[in-house]
């Protein structure tokens, strides 16, 4: 009889201890399952970009540079073969010839030859006005003493006037012939030479543009075109990205920026560098707009949550970060 109490006692102990494990792996996993989850805000590195691109239409001649290599800054990357533009440089050049000839006849006046002939002219024009002047003296007296006619004597008048006037007309010739062209013609020569040389520069920076520098340090991260294409104005030939300008944005949800302002240091991990850890400056902050909402929550007499976009640049320099890894942040 205290046998079978003692075992009945046993049983009730061991169910009671059951159903107490039970309780407490019942309440575990509610624990587990039942607490909020952490929330993860996932970002990208991002670098600048730079893209080469040509002034003038050609063709791809050579590459110098390989995607993965890296360049520096004023390296030559790609040459571009362009022979519009080398036979417009020859009609520039012999525009500019041209003008250079017209302002050269303006600015020297007329030929020796020319000269000459004037001088000729009014030598023989002050010749002619000498003797017509001494014939109307002569003609003169003889009327004042009464052996001439008055239409002699207006005659020999009129023909010395048509001297005088034909001697300043040969002077004119003759000083115009010495001081050359016009002090206006000389200054629209001037001109013209100037706006020549104009398109010889223009076209010479045209042709400096057949051979594309790397503006900054870098690394060759795409080329476009294969040599030989044709490539046309402002065409995007390759691009260069900056390592040493590398930020990270996220994409947050409104609610999620309780600790993440312009200014602050949050930390992230980075899984393709074996999880590591990072500090991050925030340096930027803007609304993505209302086509960027993360849930609809009106329903609940709330709000729609809406998204931030959040850069932000690692405090120190993180080796092996490129462009493209992901970043996380736990909340």
């Amino acid at each position: 009889m205290n046998t079978q109490k003692k075992y009945s006692v046993n049983n009730m102990l061991l169910a009671f201890i059951a159903v107490l494990v039970v309780i407490g792996l019942v309440a575990l996993a509610g624990f587990f399952l039942l607490s909020t989850p952490d929330e993860i805000i996932m970002g990208q590195a991002e670098a600048t970009q730079v893209r080469i691109s040509g002034k003038v239409p050609g063709r791809i001649e050579s590459y110098r540079f390989s995607e993965g290599d890296k360049v520096m800054s004023g390296d030559t990357l790609v040459f571009l073969d362009t022979p519009d533009v080398t036979a417009k440089l020859q009609q520039a050049e012999a525009a500019r010839l041209a003008a250079e000839a017209l302002s050269a006849k303006a600015s020297k006046g007329a030929r020796a030859q020319e000269v000459t002939g004037a001088y000729e002219m009014l030598q023989k024009a002050k010749a002619g006005l000498d003797i017509a002047e001494k014939s109307y003296r002569r003609i003169q007296n003889l009327y004042d003493q009464g052996v001439m006619s008055a239409q002699k004597r207006d005659e020999a008048e009129a023909n010395y006037q048509s001297m005088a006037a034909t001697e300043k007309a040969a002077q004119s010739q003759y000083e115009m012939a010495k001081e050359g062209a016009r002090y206006e013609d000389k200054l629209a020569a001037e001109a013209m030479v100037k706006q020549a040389k104009g398109a010889v520069a223009e076209v010479e920076s045209y042709i400096n543009e057949r051979a594309l520098i790397s503006p900054i340090d870098g690394e060759v991260a795409e080329r476009f075109p294969q040599v030989g294409e044709l490539v046309g104005t402002g065409a995007p030939i390759m691009n260069i990205v900056d390592l040493n300008d590398i930020w990270i944005t996220f994409s947050v949800r409104e609610d999620l920026l309780n600790d993440i302002k312009i200014g602050a240091e949050i930390k992230g991990i980075i899984p393709a560098l074996q999880s590591k850890e990072v500090g991050m400056k925030v340096y930027y902050m803007k609304d993505m707009g209302t086509y960027a909402a993360w849930k609809a929550t009106k329903a609940t007499g709330q709000f729609d949550a809406k998204t931030f976009e959040v850069r932000a640049r690692p405090v120190e320099k993180v080796s092996g970060l490129r462009p493209g890894m992901s970043v996380i942040i736990k909340r």
